[in-house]
């Protein structure tokens, strides 16, 4: 080898190791302060074990400021470099400002589904701009000692679920169902939009919905509240005035049965509950149908589009659109479950039911997410109203339809 090629090697070397010849330190933006010692202690030691030279730190706010704070730090131009994303139109909001970068080119992007990358991208998917990290799914949570006393079996349908209430009911041990609709939005996330996917069809009803192709007055759409009235008989006394953790509290001491759940519930649950738990899908109309669960986008990560490390910054997320963060994140958090289509292990049995039902049912995300709800009335704050109405039954199901139905038209010109 000659004088020359050894000296212009030894000067190519140099010059790609000049990157990371002094440590590049990363900031996350996030509103998960309960996060922080996940953050310390498992995935950014693992990631800087494997990436000398590039050092990150975890910097949260707390979650009802953070918008607030990072929109002012993003005009400041002293933002972090790495900006943990809300679903839909707060990212999408900061993405059309030119504060997040378009990540649509990083290679860990094919490691998620459209479904998946659907809540930070355009409108038109042409570029996606936060990695996906988690998500949340919904389904029943029930107390399995109570269900072994009762001699009932996991429902499947909804003949077998109101059959199991009605059976519980029946015994008088147990509240059927804990849920209030004091707070509405539960009437709504873990009513509405827990049970509607299996009567619209889960994408193809929400994307027939955004298209205008199908109204909320259709049959498909006023049918999870007909669902909902029949709730009513199961809540126990006095739900009118039951707040979100006034349920939590029925379930975890034992005194209601089932529990119309989110998947995030479930390390409280596990903390709390002296009993064993169990947990089964939105039941379906009968038997072999195919069955469709909320599987709703929640986290994710994009890179400030003014950071001046973005190289280190491309090469984090390209890690966090990997297979060993996802394993990480979702075990480290049991029922935030990974988006990667890299499938994932889950160490809690409870957290691992949740996420099977992926093999067997069509993922979608919650139906007024999307588009549907940038107007006034804002169609996502609606549906809370109504479902609760329509449990507590001051509203029936065609009303309740009927009044979001207007108040999509009103504005969003494809349902005019």
């Amino acid at each position: 080898m000659t004088k020359t090629i050894r000296l212009a090697l030894l000067a190519s070397t140099v010059l790609s190791g000049a990157a990371w010849a002094q440590d590049v330190t990363l900031t996350i933006e996030s509103w998960r302060n309960d996060d922080l010692a996940i953050w310390q202690d498992k995935l950014i030691p693992a990631f800087e074990a494997a990436h000398p030279g590039i050092k990150v730190v975890f910097a949260p706010t707390a979650p009802a400021e953070y918008n607030a704070v990072l929109n002012s730090k993003l005009d400041a131009g002293s933002a972090g470099d790495l900006i943990t994303c809300r679903p839909f139109d707060a990212s999408l909001e900061l993405y059309n400002k030119g504060h997040l970068a378009d990540l649509s080119g990083l290679g860990s992007m094919a490691n998620f589904s459209d479904v998946a990358k659907s809540a930070w991208q355009t409108d038109d998917g042409a570029a996606t701009f936060c990695v996906p990290m988690a998500s949340v799914i919904h389904g029943f949570i029930y107390n399995a000692d109570a269900f072994a006393e009762l001699g009932i079996e996991v429902p499947k349908t909804e003949a077998e679920f109101f059959a199991a209430l009605d059976k519980i009911k029946a015994d008088g041990t147990y509240i059927p169902m804990a849920m209030g609709t004091n707070d509405q939005w539960e009437a709504a996330t873990m009513g509405y939009n827990n049970i509607g996917p299996n009567y619209w069809k889960g994408e193809e009803g929400r994307k027939a919905l955004i298209a205008g192709t199908q109204k909320l007055t259709d049959p498909a759409w006023v049918a999870p509240f007909a669902q909902l009235a029949k709730w009513k008989d199961y809540l126990g006394d006095g739900f009118e005035a039951q707040t979100y953790p006034d349920s939590q509290n029925l379930f975890t001491l034992g005194r209601a049965a089932i529990y119309p759940a989110g998947s995030w519930e479930i390390s409280g649950f596990n903390t709390q509950a002296t009993f064993k738990m169990g947990a089964f899908a939105p039941p379906v109309a009968a038997e072999g149908d195919t069955c469709y669960i909320s599987d709703h986008t929640d986290i994710a990560l994009g890179m400030n589009a003014k950071s001046p490390n973005a190289e280190a910054a491309k090469t984090f997320l390209d890690w966090v659109g990997s297979a060993e963060f996802a394993t990480l994140y979702a075990n480290a958090l049991p029922g935030f479950f990974s988006l990667n289509s890299s499938p994932v292990a889950m160490e809690d049995p409870l957290a691992q039911e949740f996420v099977s039902w992926r093999g067997k049912c069509q993922s979608t995300i919650r139906s007024t997410y999307q588009i549907l709800s940038r107007g006034t009335p804002n169609l996502e704050n609606e549906t809370w109203n109504a479902s609760a109405n329509v449990i507590k039954g001051t509203e029936t199901p065609e009303e309740a339809a009927k009044r979001l139905q207007d108040g999509l038209a009103s504005w969003y010109e494809p349902q005019k």
